[in-house]
């Protein structure tokens, strides 16, 4: 039902904006600057290509995350830390009502945490050495309540799902802009010029500056629901005692990539590029919970 609404929401977005092209008249302007464009078409190349890279990563989101981090899966525990780890995930999937993820560990010297997967009854949860090392066995179980809460909010599903979105309006913009310069500007007649090429890179990258602030904002916005999600599942007191753990680590190291929106610690060089809130204001959100 999550794919399917986001899917409807992105035809509906689609007909919208072919729509306002048609009533503003740029479609007829851009014809008659000899830009022969048929939008409709741009639209659902934009969003085949926006969104099939969406839905291929999120399918490989645990191949790559295993891969990319190095994640020692458990499957028979070693040890009495791998035996807790498997039986904590376990009845903490059971409080939220979704099947057992696998369970990993991966090596770096940081307290952190993420989850991934496609289907919410199949997902991957990891931890690092660090965290381990560094919190107590209620902080670490608090922190795998945030991660399963992800898992059973659907939130890697519908981060793919919106970072398609924004991929299709990304690309579909950035072409009008390079056909614009191309043949209103520049006056080309013949095939694509370098004015095309050059501007649709040029607008590719700052349309996508613009799309990731969208994106980091919801991302912003689910960690409080996780937070929340593992305060009900691990207890209040256990996930405020996690988020200033965190606090107290120095210089947290940060997940590569695509895993940074997925973990426990955020970052950013501003607010607006911030996967994740400030600990204190996560802190102070669960505080105020009844």
């Amino acid at each position: 039902m999550r794919i399917f609404l986001f899917l409807l929401t992105n035809v509906a977005v689609l007909l919208l904006i072919s729509i306002i092209f048609r009533v503003l008249g740029l479609d007829d302007m851009l014809y008659q600057n000899g830009v022969n464009l048929n939008l409709d078409s741009l639209l659902l190349v934009s969003a085949v290509i926006g969104m099939s890279g969406s839905f291929i990563s999120l399918l490989m989101s645990k191949w790559m995350a295993k891969s990319s981090m190095g994640v020692h899966v458990i499957g028979q525990p070693a040890n009495a830390t791998e035996q807790w780890l498997l039986e904590s995930v376990r009845r903490l999937a059971q409080g939220a009502g979704i099947g057992m993820p696998e369970v990993g560990i991966f090596d770096s010297p940081a307290p952190n945490a993420f989850a991934t997967g496609f289907n919410k009854n199949s997902a991957l949860v990891a931890v690092s050495t660090g965290l381990l090392q560094q919190m107590s066995s209620d902080e670490v179980e608090a922190v795998l309540g945030h991660e399963i809460s992800h898992v059973s909010n659907g939130d890697m599903v519908t981060m793919g799902l919106l970072q398609g979105v924004v991929n299709t309006f990304v690309i579909f913009f950035a072409r009008i802009a390079g056909f614009f310069v191309d043949r209103v500007l520049l006056r080309n007649e013949r095939g694509f010029g370098p004015g095309f090429f050059i501007t649709q890179i040029v607008a590719q990258i700052a349309f996508s500056i613009l799309a990731s602030m969208i994106v980091m904002w919801f991302s912003r916005h689910r960690e409080f629901h996780a937070d929340a999600g593992g305060a009900r599942l691990a207890g209040r007191q256990k996930m405020i005692d996690a988020l200033r753990a965190l606090q107290r680590a120095h210089d947290p190291e940060p997940l590569p990539g695509g895993m940074a929106a997925f973990g426990i610690i955020g970052g950013g060089f501003s607010r607006l590029f911030m996967s994740h809130p400030p600990l204190e204001e996560r802190i102070a959100a669960l505080q105020k919970l009844v």
